[in-house]
């Protein structure tokens, strides 16, 4: 079984051409009336953080003897590091595209 097929998808995401509204009245809509990239990221972080939580409160659980279930303890402390290895892989690669437009010449 391949642990990544159960990670939830992100909804697609939209061209780069247009930038968010959000002064215009038009909440965090990007130009095209997509989900503003920086929207999409929270969210990410927000998931990322509830599944930490959600381990955090299953081992403690099985610890205290209050959740007898060991396989769904272990099934949370995995997708809480699995999520969190991606939002470090995502980071690498925000950092490194950053740098790359640091480095070009206008």
């Amino acid at each position: 079984m391949d642990p990544l097929l159960n990670i939830p998808s992100l909804p697609p995401l939209g061209p780069a051409s247009g930038t968010s509204k959000t002064g215009q009245g038009g909440g965090a809509q990007g130009a095209e009336g997509g989900v503003a990239f920086g929207d999409l990221l929270k969210q990410a972080l927000q998931e990322v953080n509830q599944a930490s939580a959600q381990a955090q409160d299953e081992a403690r659980n099985l610890m205290t003897g209050e959740g007898a279930d060991m396989h769904t303890a272990m099934l949370a402390v995995q997708k809480a590091d699995l999520s969190f290895q991606m939002m470090m892989a995502v980071r690498s690669k925000l950092i490194d595209a950053y740098r790359e437009v640091m480095r070009m010449q206008m």
